[in-house]
């Protein structure tokens, strides 16, 4: 394998990425105590999950959970999406007087929910309103502003490389690209080759994003997109540990294994605690499903576990599905 390139530090504001990489805001995943995880394994910087501009404004209890910081020493980054340039101003000023250090401008949802909303990708539509928007919530914010978009809504209108020159006009300090369109969806692979039209348009630091798993799809990444740093998202589905494994990668050029089934078992049995804790056992056990069952991926008989754990009802019910599907495992490795 290739030895890795050298990537510079990059500085946001007061806040400094000695190795840029990055975990991706995603709903329903990137919460309080899944950042907390990634947090303790070290990564560049960690996002929180998207907030609705308008629901931040009305202080919807669920949404003000969603920004708790992972930690005491968290760099608390909170992506916001909205379509109104004067509500998503006043979501990122209430943001950091929450104590937001970062900024992050969603045009890049492909959700219908947030697309019929004219709001994530539909903005890049949109480029006067974009403009509105990007200009406005920079002039709202006492910290530094970024963007996160796609290659364009589909193949026939991609405009990244004239958003980011934008953008960059505007006050943003970072851009990140994830190499799909909207009509894409999540559907077929992400091109980082087209990323590099961004970057060759705008000094900005640019990230590179979208289907990045493993240490050979970060070195294609950043070779083929000349991005000045990685942001992961799937990738991180049931491995926390993975940006860690990608620095690691970055600063020695050697691969880091995944760690051991036991340890996995501990770092999972951890989270889980975490999630019912933060949101009680009747929605923590529903949100923690999705992650048990992503720990659980390609172990003998993953399937099983996952139907039991995802028709268990009680919090002591999951706790010994986790210890009888693990043990048996960790005992026989």
């Amino acid at each position: 394998m290739k030895m890795p390139p050298r990537l510079g530090p990059i500085s946001l504001g007061r806040e400094v990425l000695d190795v840029p990489v990055l975990l991706a805001p995603m709903a329903g995943v990137t919460d309080r105590p899944f950042r907390s995880l990634v947090r303790r394994f070290g990564a560049g910087l960690v996002f929180s999950e998207m907030v609705a501009s308008q629901a931040m404004i009305r202080e919807v209890k669920k949404t003000l959970q969603m920004i708790e910081p992972a930690g005491k020493d968290d760099i608390l980054a909170v992506q916001i999406a909205g379509g109104d340039p004067i509500v998503m101003a006043e979501a990122a000023r209430l943001n950091v007087d929450r104590g937001a250090r970062i900024i992050d401008i969603n045009f890049g949802c492909p959700a219908k929910k947030i697309v019929s909303g004219e709001a994530g990708s539909a903005l890049m539509r949109d480029e006067v309103k974009a403009a509105k928007i990007l200009e406005a919530v920079v002039k709202a914010s006492s910290v530094p502003v970024t963007l996160k978009m796609r290659l364009g809504w589909n193949h026939e209108s991609m405009n990244a490389p004239r958003l980011a020159k934008i953008a960059e006009e505007t006050g943003i300090q970072m851009i990140t690209v994830h190499g799909r369109t909207r009509q894409q969806f999540y559907n077929g692979s992400a091109d980082w080759s087209l990323i590099r039209p961004v970057k060759e348009a705008v000094r900005l630091p640019v990230i590179a994003n979208g289907d990045i798993k493993t240490e050979e799809d970060m070195l294609a990444a950043l070779e083929l997109s000349g991005a000045d740093g990685i942001m992961i998202g799937r990738g991180s589905y049931g491995r926390p540990w993975v940006l860690r494994q990608m620095m690691d990668f970055l600063a020695t050029g050697q691969k880091t294994p995944e760690p051991p089934l036991a340890e996995r078992y501990q770092i999972m049995l951890a989270h889980f605690e975490d999630m019912v804790s933060t949101y009680g056992d009747y929605a923590g056990l529903r949100i923690a499903r999705k992650h048990m069952g992503w720990y659980s991926k390609g172990l003998p008989a993953a399937s099983e576990f996952r139907a039991a754990v995802n028709h268990a009802g009680e919090v002591a019910q999951v706790r010994e599905l986790l210890k009888r599907f693990f043990e048996p495992l960790v005992d026989g490795v």
